[in-house]
């Protein structure tokens, strides 16, 4: 996609972090915007950051877990900006605990809003971007998408299924010969609230504040970092976008060490539950 002026842009979880950062920076190349969160008054406040740089903005409200909400929410762009060019798959949550400890409704919240989420926003809008004769899917994923962790066995569920997904559909698209371009995004740690609005369970739980404060000191990248790079790979069709240094490690250990990196994974996690005991 050379250019995304005038192009209409559809962004799930818009109200904060790196959704927020983004259309504050579409805004700023002219795409007119379609945003979501389900927090509608956050995503009100970047509706009004993106008119205040001239760009044209809706907000909506949004659980992109149920799906008949997220059908709908194509119906209601549709009527509002005639159909889509480009859905960025943003919304996003962080689940921590041990495969023993999770509960099935913490399971079923995570892969609802992270994995489910991005394939309700494909399909939903899918038919407007081929029609659209130059259209672009973005699908968030993590560097947990590249490889696996303890105590994030669900949320590594999810992004290595929206990895698999988004590279599944980038084919499809190249085979069909559709003008729609897909990208599947791999930040590493960002300086945004999903680990304080996050959810945890059994021996990985702790104060959320304490855990954030840790968190942010880890978090190499900046949201606007982050979302410079996902338009960038938008613009050149980039097939993986990897976001941060962290990224760039994760993306390369599992092929280094192969299926070996579990174990070393497992040894520093081992380690600090034997020195709290």
């Amino acid at each position: 996609m050379k250019t995304l002026a005038g192009k209409t842009v559809v962004v799930t979880g818009a109200g904060s972090g790196i959704g927020r950062s983004l259309a504050v920076q579409l805004a700023g190349k002219g795409a007119r915007l379609a945003l979501s969160d389900v927090n509608l008054d956050a995503v009100s406040e970047t509706v009004a950051l993106c008119e205040k740089a001239g760009a044209e903005a809706a907000p909506f409200a949004l659980d992109v877990a149920d799906r008949e909400a997220f059908l709908a929410h194509a119906g209601d762009v549709r009527s509002r900006f005639g159909g889509a060019n480009v859905i960025i798959n943003n919304a996003g949550v962080s689940l921590s605990a041990s495969i023993v400890d999770m509960t099935w409704d913490d399971f079923d919240w995570i892969m609802g809003i992270d994995f489910w989420g991005v394939a309700h926003g494909t399909k939903a809008f899918l038919p407007d971007l081929i029609a659209s004769g130059d259209g672009h899917v973005v699908n968030v994923s993590s560097v947990f998408g590249l490889m696996s962790i303890p105590a994030q066995s669900a949320y590594n569920a999810a992004k290595f299924a929206v990895r698999g997904f988004t590279g599944s559909l980038r084919q499809e698209m190249i085979s069909a010969g559709h003008n729609v371009g897909v990208t599947c995004v791999h930040p590493g740690g960002i300086k945004t609230g999903i680990v304080r609005n996050g959810r945890q369970s059994g021996e990985f739980a702790q104060d959320l504040k304490v855990k954030d404060d840790n968190f942010q000191k880890i978090a190499f990248t900046r949201p606007e970092t982050a979302a410079k790079k996902i338009i960038k790979g938008i613009e050149k069709n980039k097939p993986k976008v990897l976001i941060g240094p962290d990224a760039r490690l994760f993306d390369a250990l599992p092929r280094l060490l192969g299926g070996r990196y579990q174990d070393v994974m497992a040894r520093p996690m081992a380690a600090g539950q034997r020195i709290g005991q």
